[in-house]
């Protein structure tokens, strides 16, 4: 366990184990305890485990700027979690926004990247469905700053309990995200990457050459699965879909060890 400076930020970052480097990041509004059930199954299975909590999140600097929350910014902070490692490459596993993370690492840096999995979140250029712009209805909210961070925290966390159904791990999110600054710090992750922009193509990104596995659940009710199958077009190294038909958007919580099963056999 230790604090990093990578990017002039201070880092909370844990290692556990010995063996290939295998990089967990986490997404919203989440922090490296997510990843509780897989750290000891990989560590037994012979892995060196590295788990950040992400810029903005848990015991990490948060960052008060919105444009420090880019994802090529936070992609700097994977090379620099890998770097202060003395990691040459790592198997990389994301979910949420660190699936987001991740999918761009993989496409940007693909000689630091062993092998991708992806939970939940589809290729950043698959293109949006009806589907997915109807589930998505939350990242036009949270543009509004000032009155999400209020809407959420009012009648203790109401909004937030309410969005997320009884899945996750409520107290620990209230607890993280009470710290102040840490409820704008976490919302500005959707405000960096997800504003309305004019219409037209967005930037283009090299195809991804490393082995890829992406991973949805069927009960996920903020994510369209199509989007991620679809994520194969954008993959020109070997490529794995798996469906999870009994799981929440959270999928290391609901579903530990067919997860940890799926990375058993995929990293080794």
């Amino acid at each position: 366990m230790a604090r990093i400076t990578v990017n002039g930020l201070s880092l909370h970052v844990e290692e556990h184990g010995d063996g290939a480097p295998v990089l967990l990041l986490h997404g919203f509004p989440d922090s490296g305890r997510l990843w509780r059930h897989q750290v000891p199954f990989l560590v037994a299975n012979g892995f060196r485990v590295i788990v950040p909590d992400m810029r903005g999140f848990g015991r990490s600097d948060l960052p008060g700027e919105v444009g420090a929350y880019r994802l090529r910014e936070v992609v700097g902070d994977v090379i620099g979690i890998m770097d202060a490692a003395g990691a040459e490459t790592a198997h990389v596993v994301g979910h949420d926004w660190g699936a987001a993370v991740a999918w761009l690492a993989a496409s940007l840096r693909p000689d630091r990247v062993a092998t991708l999995v992806a939970l939940s979140v589809p290729h950043p250029l698959v293109p949006a469905t009806l589907r997915q712009r109807e589930m998505a209805w939350y990242t036009l909210f949270f543009q509004f700053a000032g009155v999400a961070e209020e809407t959420i925290r009012y009648d203790d966390w109401a909004w937030l309990r309410m969005f997320c159904r009884g899945d996750g791990d409520m107290d620990q999110w209230i607890s993280d995200l009470s710290r102040p600054g840490a409820l704008t710090a976490a919302l500005n992750w959707y405000r960096a990457n997800l504003a309305p922009r004019p219409p037209g193509p967005p930037p283009p990104l090299p195809e991804i050459p490393v082995p890829t596995m992406a991973i949805w659940s069927a009960r996920d009710h903020y994510l369209d699965g199509e989007r991620v199958r679809q994520s194969a077009a954008y993959v020109t190294g070997p490529w794995r879909y798996e469906e999870i038909p009994d799981a929440s958007h959270w999928i290391p919580l609901d579903a530990p060890d067919r997860l940890n099963t799926l990375l058993a056999d995929w990293l080794s």
